[in-house]
């Protein structure tokens, strides 16, 4: 199981705010079942078998060129555990543990 944190920043869209960007980035992991995400306000974070959430950070990444962007900058985190399963929750519920 693999945990992808992905940030897609489509470059020379003429205004700062990149909303309609990443809720196009959403529409993508929405039309799918295959992963499961959790939307943070820097980037968001992907879970599922590797080859498919591979596939779906493709297609969230090809979607940044919608409106005749000619640039995008996509930042990818993988982490691929294969010693033993780990989910979103797992891994922040283990920081939490250890919180005093």
């Amino acid at each position: 199981m693999a945990i992808i944190e992905i940030s897609i920043i489509p470059l020379g869209t003429g205004t700062t705010s990149m909303s309609k960007q990443v809720s196009r980035a959403i529409d993508v992991l929405e039309s799918q079942k295959e992963v499961r995400y959790q939307l943070t306000p820097m980037g968001t974070i992907v879970e599922g078998d590797l080859d498919k959430a591979w596939s779906v950070v493709r297609q969230m990444h090809e979607c940044g060129f919608e409106d005749s962007v000619q640039r995008v900058l996509t930042t990818i985190t993988i982490d691929d555990r294969r010693d033993k399963i780990s989910t979103m929750e797992d891994k922040v519920g283990s920081v939490q543990s250890k919180l005093r």
